[in-house]
């Protein structure tokens, strides 16, 4: 068999990476620290753990979230495949059992006759082999160490929230009505419509909550795209009904009118026997979160499985460091994968790991490798970690204004975004087939990457 491939972190990024170097027929060490060494976010000692939110954002053909999972099923991305068999009802969106979902990969990553799974920590990153630092926002200190020698600049960081966890048998259900935002994806949605005295009340309590305070040597600096429900509230009175609580799209069957604000739960997993709010993420104290939480109707007595929680993610400045094959520059046997490198999302993750994957067995076949058309999703946000401007740098999730716009496009399309959204689709899925071409397994490979994973 070819090289051995060391990947330090059993995460997402790190499980897809593995897989796609065994189904090309490369032996891969998957290392993962968990359980001899837990983090403050981990549950479990599973794989791929979902620590925060159970979706995987939108199934709807047209999004730039569905774009890039299109992709990844059509490279054969393991994750997106196990995601799809666990997923539970989310309306438009991919919403997974994360119990089911974790433990099927972890069940694919141990049944593999060429991935070795290791449950030890790396300390130290090596520089005698190829490797592939997986390891997430939450990297132990030793290796956040040994990262920073080898990048030679320190690490940016930004902080990241956890959404509560209801127990579906505590919800007053005659104050909760099911439904989807415009009917769309059935009734998969548990909504807790508020009156506008309602949404005053919870507001005024949230303006004055306690929340968890950093520590003087900790810089909170949050990724905007999820910020804690108390710092949106900061920001305007009805920045939470223009947010996670916005209410269009909805009528309330008690009333037969649009609530003035309204609070989604999604269900955790196919029993439903819990659930999420959505969007309300926080930095609350437990106390002051049981306690205004169950200020929104329907959750009066609500029993919480999970409290809402903030850490630290850590990420590098990608554009001063990585190669477009996620390699370093300055150690090109080292690549990199997931949140370190700098975006954000799960399918993100997901999507890094399944390009460093590739572009490693190709190394250790010592094979040149090139990333996916820049016209892609995939090459777009490959295209963004390694050359947006180092100043400033922020993480990304996948969004059309990543992708290069089309040119001379007839008037009527140009004008309308929906059109204009998917004639970028339809390019980017034809000029994805001749790289899936180019980098696929060879047939001996293939016959080695069948799973048989039950639940």
């Amino acid at each position: 068999m070819e090289e051995q491939v060391l990947i330090a972190g059993g995460g997402l990024a790190g499980s897809e990476a593995a897989w796609q170097l065994a189904r090309r027929g490369v032996r891969v060490t998957l290392c993962e620290m968990r359980p001899q060494r837990p983090t403050p976010a981990h549950k479990t000692e599973q794989l791929a753990e979902l620590v925060c939110s159970n979706s995987l954002k939108s199934n709807a053909p047209g999004a730039a979230s569905w774009l890039l999972k299109e992709e990844m099923r059509r490279a054969g991305s393991l994750l997106l495949r196990l995601a799809d068999e666990c997923a539970v009802p989310g309306g438009s969106a991919l919403a997974v059992d994360r119990e089911r979902f974790s433990a099927a990969v972890t069940q694919a990553i141990e049944q593999h006759p060429l991935i070795t799974l290791r449950r030890e920590e790396i300390t130290d990153i090596p520089s005698d082999r190829l490797t592939l630092m997986a390891t997430g926002p939450l990297s132990s200190d030793a290796l956040a160490q040994s990262l920073q020698r080898l990048t030679g600049t320190e690490s940016l960081a930004f902080y990241d929230s956890i959404s509560p966890i209801v127990d579906a048998e505590t919800l007053n259900m005659d104050r909760i009505f099911r439904a989807s935002r415009y009917g769309k994806g059935g009734d998969d949605y548990l909504n807790c419509a508020m009156t506008k005295d309602e949404y005053f009340a919870f507001y005024d309590a949230l303006m004055n909550a306690e929340t968890v305070q950093a520590h003087e040597f900790e810089e909170v600096k949050y990724f905007e795209a999820c910020l804690p429900i108390e710092e949106l509230a900061r920001r305007g009175v009805d920045t939470l009904r223009f947010g996670p609580m916005r209410p269009v799209g909805f009528i309330d069957p008690r009333t037969g009118h649009r609530p003035y604000a309204l609070v989604q739960l999604r269900a955790e997993n196919l029993r439903y026997a819990s659930y999420n709010l959505v969007g309300f993420q926080n930095h609350l104290k437990f106390p002051e979160q049981k306690r205004i939480l169950r200020m929104i109707p329907g959750l009066e007595n609500a029993e919480f499985l999970r409290y809402g929680q903030i850490h630290r993610n850590t990420y590098i400045n990608a554009p001063r460091l990585l190669s477009p094959d996620l390699s370093f520059r300055a150690s090109p046997q080292v690549f990199i994968a997931g949140q370190l490198s700098g975006v954000e999302g799960y399918v993100e993750c997901i999507a890094t790991g399944l390009l460093a994957g590739t572009a490693l067995a190709h190394r250790a076949r010592q094979q040149a490798f090139a990333p996916p058309p820049r016209t892609t999703a995939l090459g777009s946000l490959v295209h963004y970690i390694t050359h947006a401007s180092p100043q400033n740098y922020q993480p990304a999730n996948i969004a059309f204004d990543l992708l290069p716009p089309m040119d001379n496009l007839p008037r009527e399309i140009a004008r309308d975004r929906r059109a204009r959204r998917e004639k970028q689709c339809e390019r980017a899925l034809q000029d994805l087939q001749p790289w899936l071409e180019a980098v696929a397994p060879a047939s001996a490979d293939r016959t080695l990457t069948r799973a048989n994973v039950s639940f």
